[in-house]
């Protein structure tokens, strides 16, 4: 056990609260949730809708409290003498410093072996497939008839008609009666089902009945009722009791409804509903019907206007072609005037080229004279610049220079000699005067 006091706040005086507080922390922290049985005495209900009684044996007894909003949970009402299992977590009432128990559920003594019974069998069918999702059958949405499982004298099957009669109506309802509580009412519930399912008179099964204890309903639980919903061919929907009730049917059963009324609501379609889906479509096909018409008028006139009279084409055919005659006389005309003015253009131009031989003559000896004129002044000027050019050579051909008197002088290999230095005692030389020449040999020099 955890140490949950200080000592050294122990070594001093304490006060009752503080006594009580430590000792609330202990019992609610050491002692868990847990079932505990006894017997009702002094029960009371405060106007605030807390109960308060004491939970006793032969040996002992302790206080204990269940607050409203659990107690409104609980479909059966506590009294004085009952033997019960309540599920409480040990507190401690620190105001009066009372031990007590702050009830969270209470069922009647005995039911604690009904819950193991019912966990066994709901782990076996679970084990052996009957609560798969992938078995479970569709309801139909339009039901041709509508079967329920159900006592004649059941509160459950008055909820069941009235809410199929508020929906629709016209669904025709098929009752198989059982017995829903007691001893043999399971085999009957299979039986009823059994009945319905080789009847084939119905779409659709509502097995159901209305709130109870855990006793009352326990023949929902048990096994020949969930194998009769498994084999059964029709879809099954479960109905059993309040909405926190659960029964082995409402697990085996194709899907579960929370109350009677919801598993008719279930089954069967909504008359407004289909009104409305009903008005819906009726829309949608209007519109579409519209369209689809507006396209087939829209066709009609295209096709009409392509269907003409033979009379009426042949018309047109005549006019086409008178047109496309019309054309092609233009286009002759313009290709005839065309050529035409192309021909005597051409005309003209040969006119124009023909040669003229009298002008032709005429001309010739017109450029011959201009010709002759030509050469002869171009002749008179060539003589001039000859005249020039062999007077200027006059000038400087050596010749006029030796008719001067001087004289040229060569040496034996044929050069000018310019410079006494070029020659040597003995050396042979040419001497050319203006007529004739003569040699010589150099005997001095300076």
């Amino acid at each position: 056990m955890q140490q949950i006091w200080d000592p050294e706040k122990l070594a001093r005086v304490i006060s009752v609260a503080e006594l009580n507080r430590l000792a609330k922390e202990l019992i609610e922290k050491n002692l868990p949730l847990m079932w505990v049985a006894g017997e009702i005495s002094n029960f009371t209900r405060a106007a605030s809708g807390h109960c308060y009684f004491s939970l006793k044996d032969a040996q002992a007894q302790v206080r204990c409290v269940m607050f409203r909003h659990r107690m409104q949970l609980q479909d059966w009402k506590p009294e004085n003498g009952m033997q019960v299992e309540v599920r409480a977590c040990p507190s401690f009432y620190e105001q009066r410093g009372e031990f007590q128990l702050n009830i969270e559920a209470m069922r009647r003594s005995g039911l604690g072996a009904l819950y193991e019974a019912f966990e066994k069998l709901k782990a076996r069918l679970q084990a052996e497939g009957l609560f798969d999702a992938a078995a479970k059958q569709p309801l139909p949405r339009f039901p041709r008839a509508v079967g329920v499982v159900t006592s004649l004298q059941a509160a459950a099957l008055r909820d069941v008609l009235t809410m199929l009669r508020r929906r629709m109506a016209a669904i025709p309802v098929i009752v198989y009666p059982t017995a829903v509580q007691g001893a043999g009412a399971g085999a009957q519930i299979a039986a009823a089902i059994a009945a319905a399912d080789a009847r084939a008179e119905c779409d659709v099964l509502i097995v159901c009945r209305g709130g109870g204890s855990i006793e009352d309903l326990w023949a929902f639980n048990e096994e020949v009722v969930a194998r009769a919903i498994h084999a059964c061919r029709l879809p099954v929907v479960s109905g059993i009791g309040h909405e926190t009730d659960f029964t082995i049917a409402d697990f085996v059963a194709d899907a579960r409804a929370p109350t009677p009324t919801a598993a008719a609501q279930m089954a069967s379609p909504d008359r407004d509903d289909l009104r409305q889906e009903l008005s819906h479509l009726s829309q949608r096909l209007a519109r579409v019907t519209e369209r689809a018409l507006e396209r087939r008028m829209q066709r009609l006139d295209v096709l009409a206007r392509r269907l003409t009279h033979p009379g009426e084409r042949i018309a047109n055919q005549l006019a086409q072609l008178g047109h496309l005659a019309s054309r092609l006389r233009n286009a002759w005309q313009m290709t005839s005037g065309n050529s035409e003015w192309r021909l005597r253009e051409l005309y003209r131009q040969l006119l124009t080229l023909r040669p003229d031989f009298a002008a032709f003559a005429t001309r010739q000896q017109t450029l011959a004279q201009r010709l002759a004129s030509a050469a002869a002044h171009r002749v008179d000027a060539l003589g001039a610049d000859v005249r020039s050019l062999a007077a200027q050579l006059s000038q400087l051909n050596p010749r006029a220079v030796l008719e001067r008197g001087y004289s040229m002088v060569e040496s034996a290999a044929g050069d000018i000699v310019r410079d006494s230095a070029q020659l040597s005692a003995d050396d042979e030389i040419r001497l050319t005067f203006a007529r004739g020449w003569a040699s010589a040999k150099v005997r001095d020099k300076g």
